[in-house]
């Protein structure tokens, strides 16, 4: 059995175990009839849509709306998905991943269903309705699954990761809404230890939120740890440039360095020269901002547990938590002991794993 992965990223929610059923005689077709079942995983920017999953009476666009628009004029009728995890407004995915039904219909000649179409024209198609609409949405992979595959309950597992970025500077614009943005320096190792008091198998009520459907906060963490990493991102603002101006172009060549003009106190900043000097500069914390992400990865997660761990992490790398106090809060038992949630905007679903044939 080989495990073919499909990745995603959102807000997390309860995922329910899959009621076992007896499958059809014609169940290990991909196929029945015409029919086809699609498993399309999704990249998207979360920014500008209310969560994934479409809701009755929502004001305000979601991934799933959007995604089904684009299928339905791909095909010429309404198609419905269902999504492997729900993400949250604000949240973004690496790689999403949902199911979508399509039979085709041949547009010539009304009423003759034709052999279903091949993954790459879905994928080219929808990703061209996508664009056409202007969406922050994109079709990253699509295959075919037999017809009683569920994206939700056949996931194995889910990998979340969770950026924040410290920086005493305002960040560029094209890192807003990408990121958790802090001044605060943190204490990575504290921190690190304090992920190794949540992993394994708890009872996670200090980390369920309000609204949760889960019938048990039982919940078998498998993974949570936190690493440096390159920005993705890096545009330094003009206050940085100068900075890096004045403290790291100081002893270099003249022409490789910053020059001041007579009369105007502000620097110039020579790009070339900035580019070669980050690499040959030893850069301090203070200077430029740093990445650190989060990631946390376990079959399912109770609503926001991954927000209010994060949350916790930060507490406890700013000192406002002890690591000593970490496993008193998980006995604790409820939500209202745990530090502020870490905001939506940090929160990336990176993978589903699968088990297929």
């Amino acid at each position: 059995m080989s495990e073919p992965k499909m990745s995603s990223g959102g807000e997390e929610r309860e995922e329910s175990p899959r009621r076992k059923k007896q499958r059809p005689d014609n169940s290990d077709d991909v196929a029945v009839g015409n029919m086809q079942r699609y498993l399309v995983a999704v990249e998207y920017i979360g920014s500008r849509y209310m969560g994934f999953q479409k809701q009755k009476g929502q004001d305000g666009r979601t991934v799933q709306s959007a995604l089904e628009e684009a299928f339905s004029k791909f095909v010429g009728k309404s198609v419905d998905s269902a999504p492997s995890s729900r993400t949250d407004t604000g949240v973004h995915a690496l790689r999403n991943v949902c199911h979508v039904d399509v039979e085709r219909v041949s547009k010539r000649k009304p009423g003759e269903i034709l052999p279903p179409h091949e993954p790459a024209v879905v994928k080219r198609a929808v990703n061209h309705f996508l664009q056409k609409n202007g969406e922050d949405v994109q079709v990253v992979d699509v295959r075919c699954v037999p017809r009683n595959f569920h994206a939700r309950f056949e996931a194995k597992e889910r990998t979340y990761h969770y950026r924040i970025i410290v920086s005493s500077e305002a960040l560029s614009v094209f890192e807003r809404n990408r990121a958790w943005h802090t001044s605060e320096q943190l204490n990575i190792p504290a921190m690190q230890q304090a992920c190794e008091c949540l992993v394994g198998h708890h009872d996670f009520s200090s980390f369920r939120a309000a609204g949760c459907q889960a019938k048990s906060p039982m919940k078998t963490l498998d993974e949570l740890r936190i690493c440096e990493m390159p920005l993705w991102l890096c545009y330094p603002s003009e206050a940085m440039q100068i900075k890096c101006c004045d403290e790291s172009f100081r002893g270099l060549n003249e022409e490789r360095a910053c020059s001041s003009e007579v009369g105007n106190s502000k620097s110039h900043l020579n790009t070339a020269a900035l580019e070669d000097a980050l690499v040959e500069v030893p850069e301090t914390k203070a200077q430029r901002p740093r990445c650190y992400v989060i990631t946390a990865r376990a079959r399912s997660f109770l609503y926001h547990q991954v927000r209010l761990m994060v949350g916790l992490l930060k507490a406890v790398g700013t000192g406002v938590v002890q690591v000593s106090d970490v496993p008193h809060l998980l006995e604790a038992r409820t939500v209202t002991k745990a530090p502020p949630m870490a905001p939506a905007c940090g929160l990336y679903l990176a993978e589903v794993k699968y088990q297929l044939d």
